[in-house]
């Protein structure tokens, strides 16, 4: 099925943002932290960064999780981190070591190499040029820096496509449900995100399929070529 562009790249009107914050990704929020455990099995620590953080259910997680980290989060949409702030307010202790900045990709304000850890969640299929994503990661990780990336894998067909939908959007609003399609049809491959990286000479990430409709890039960035 060839790749269809979301029509915006920004979750910025009010009751979507709302209607995202207030759906149930735990499942795909635990794979995730989940990864990120495996790449570091010692322990986080030191300075991350969230590249599309949307309502910060995983840097929250995170930071309670791990006490000696710190997160720099970053959104590229005002309602949606509108939506992490309602959320950081529910936990005491962890909003001094978050800190929330409205910023798109690529972004000329990240510090470079200031970063032990750079992670993305399904930001990658939103963006019309998958390389300012990549290379904004090369920018800002330290030499060897962990890098977990995970997002939506497009479906082989329509019908996988709508399988997808019925299996994990049955229940959903109609919003959810229609932006769960878009993302679907946006979404990269494991073929092509691969060539993205060989394109732009990243080394040391592994790209996989890690469930029916998600892929990781993940690993210790070696740097660019």
């Amino acid at each position: 099925m060839q790749r269809v562009p979301e029509p915006e790249e920004l979750m910025d009107d009010p009751a979507q943002a709302a209607a995202y914050a207030e759906a149930d990704f735990s499942e795909a929020n635990e794979l995730f932290i989940r990864l990120l455990r495996q790449l570091v099995p010692q322990g986080l620590r030191g300075r991350a960064l969230d590249l599309g953080c949307g309502p910060a259910d995983i840097p929250i997680a995170l930071l309670r999780e791990y006490p000696e980290l710190r997160i720099d989060a970053i959104d590229g949409a005002p309602a949606m981190l509108e939506q992490a702030r309602q959320r950081l307010a529910l936990h005491p202790g962890v909003g001094e070591r978050l800190h929330l900045s409205c910023q798109r990709i690529p972004s000329a304000e990240l510090p470079a190499g200031g970063y032990d850890c750079v992670m993305s969640n399904s930001l990658l299929h939103h963006l019309r040029e998958p390389g300012d994503l990549w290379m904004n990661i090369a920018h800002c990780a330290a030499r060897g820096a962990t890098v977990l990336v995970m997002d939506l894998a497009r479906p082989e067909s329509s019908l996988a496509l709508d399988a997808l939908v019925e299996t994990y959007a049955l229940n959903a609003s109609e919003i959810l449900r229609r932006d769960f399609r878009n993302s679907l049809r946006a979404a990269w491959t494991v073929d092509e995100v691969k060539d993205q990286l060989a394109e732009l000479g990243l080394r040391g990430l592994e790209v996989s399929m890690v469930s029916d409709r998600h892929w990781a890039a993940r690993g210790h960035l070696v740097g660019a070529d």
